[in-house]
């Protein structure tokens, strides 16, 4: 296996990275991430691919505001794809509290120690999953994926990052709402967990999911239908009833 290296004490490296925003080409180099800030990064073998896609940016994502809580800046997403993918795998995942970096040319990932060729995949160099955590440039901390076969996930997740920085942080609740288009009462209910400063993903039905998927974990067929932490709560009345609690 590749020869991976612990940086931590060090400087990450001095790169320019080509972004596109918008219909602009911009130029972010390091420093213009890193210097000044605390930053926690967390760099993974491709976007749209399996693991990336359904647990570590989205865990990332959801955990922005308490990273922010705990004194983190910014959350960023590393790559070894051009600008275009990580922008398209950005808006696709709504990773909207994430800064996704394309190290295209490999130039940050092997100044990291991080670079490996996945050839056997037809991905040729990649970047071997890691997180990390950057003070002011340098590097704080660093969670490396065990060095063994395959794509192993085991420390370089959020929740490991989080516990790092403050094994004591809240986590959020995760809360689903079951709504559907045009409805009073979904839009009274999410107007109440807004309102209450908790964040939720909505499943609208006809869109995200049909009257069949609402009565199959409810019993019901009437929207909305909430969820808060695994709890079933039910629909607007019963949430009000459990916020005032």
């Amino acid at each position: 296996m590749t020869n991976l290296i612990n940086k931590e004490g060090q400087q990450v490296p001095q790169v320019t990275f080509p972004v596109r925003q918008g219909d602009e080409w911009k130029q972010m180099t390091s420093d213009d991430l890193f210097k000044g800030k605390t930053v926690a990064v967390f760099s993974l073998p491709g976007a749209f691919t399996p693991t990336c896609s359904s647990t570590h940016l989205p865990r990332y994502n959801e955990l922005a505001k308490v990273f922010k809580q705990n004194g983190v800046d910014e959350i960023v997403c590393i790559s070894v794809n051009d600008t275009f993918v990580m922008n398209a795998w950005a808006a696709s995942q709504e990773a909207e509290n994430i800064t996704m970096l394309p190290d295209g040319n490999g130039e940050f990932t092997e100044g990291m120690g991080m670079l490996v060729d996945k050839n056997d995949l037809g991905f040729g160099k990649r970047s071997w999953r890691y997180s990390m955590l950057v003070k002011d440039g340098v590097v704080d901390k660093m969670f490396i994926e065990p060095n063994k076969p395959g794509d192993p996930f085991e420390v370089s997740d959020a929740d490991t990052m989080l516990d790092y920085i403050n094994c004591e942080a809240k986590l959020p609740e995760s809360i689903t709402v079951f709504s559907k288009p045009g409805c009073a009462y979904c839009a009274k209910a999410k107007q109440q967990l807004t309102d209450k400063g908790l964040e939720f993903e909505e499943i609208v039905l006809g869109r995200d999911a049909s009257i069949t998927s609402i009565r199959a974990v409810t019993g019901k067929e009437t929207a909305p239908q909430i969820f808060i932490g695994g709890q079933y709560i039910g629909g607007s009345e019963a949430l009000e009833a459990y916020l005032q609690q």
